[in-house]
């Protein structure tokens, strides 16, 4: 990152104390201690402290792949030509069981990462961001690396955040449980990550993937049943 940042910002939990500050500060960044404020706050503070014309918002398990360095190099050596665009998305590719996941649900997941000061900002529903542009995105080739789950475990222990994070959203849309809503989002989910966008090509990895996505929705759905049938522990 150094050859690639003119600056570098990290934001950190006031309670994180593994070691991270040290690190960052040891590649030259500037690092900034506050609360949690959620998800998309959080990142639009960190973005918010950038002074450069160009921001590229990266999360803690994002990296840069050598071919996208290459590319965003290219691109910001013309300021001109790279202003056409308000922002750039690129494909993100994630490590999962011991390979890359180039197919199902989530490859290419294009993401906006780098946009002109000004232009974007963060927007979405914690913890699902996204980046809001004001003008044109382009588009570039290079992968995002993304090391979200280091295991099996630690992926599927995410699922009950989610199911608790979908669930107050539904309250507060005052969303009502459906059981076909809920059958048939889960099959669906399975077929679209594993057939249709050809996961079965990532061997047993895309079946995995596919599979706990679609118990994923089934929890996520059946959580507002369970609220309302009054059946939650106290």
């Amino acid at each position: 990152m150094a050859e690639l940042a003119s600056e570098i910002i990290v934001v950190l939990n006031q309670e994180v104390q593994d070691g991270t500050e040290e690190i960052c500060r040891k590649w030259g960044a500037q690092v900034y201690r506050e609360p949690w404020k959620g998800h998309i706050a959080q990142k639009n503070s960190a973005a918010a402290k950038a002074t450069q014309p160009w921001v590229l918002g990266l999360d803690a398990d994002e990296a840069v792949s050598p071919g996208l360095q290459a590319e965003l190099m290219n691109l910001l050596r013309n300021p001109e030509s790279a202003a056409a665009c308000s922002a750039y998305a690129f494909p993100r590719l994630s490590f999962f069981l011991g390979r890359w996941i180039r197919h199902g649900d989530w490859y290419p997941d294009r993401k906006v990462r780098l946009w002109q000061r000004g232009r974007a900002r963060w927007a979405g529903i914690d913890p699902h961001d996204f980046v809001q542009v004001d003008g044109a995105v382009g588009r570039l080739r290079g992968d995002l690396l993304h090391y979200s789950n280091p295991t099996m475990g630690s992926y599927v222990q995410k699922l009950p955040y989610f199911a608790d994070l979908y669930l107050q959203q539904q309250l507060a849309a005052g969303a009502r449980w459906s059981a076909p809503v809920a059958v048939v989002r889960s099959v669906w989910r399975f077929f679209r990550a594993y057939v249709f966008r050809l996961g079965f090509l990532d061997g047993y990895p895309g079946f995995f993937i596919a599979a706990t996505t679609a118990y994923g929705a089934l929890v996520r759905h059946t959580r507002l049943y369970e609220h309302q049938q009054g059946t939650k522990e106290s």
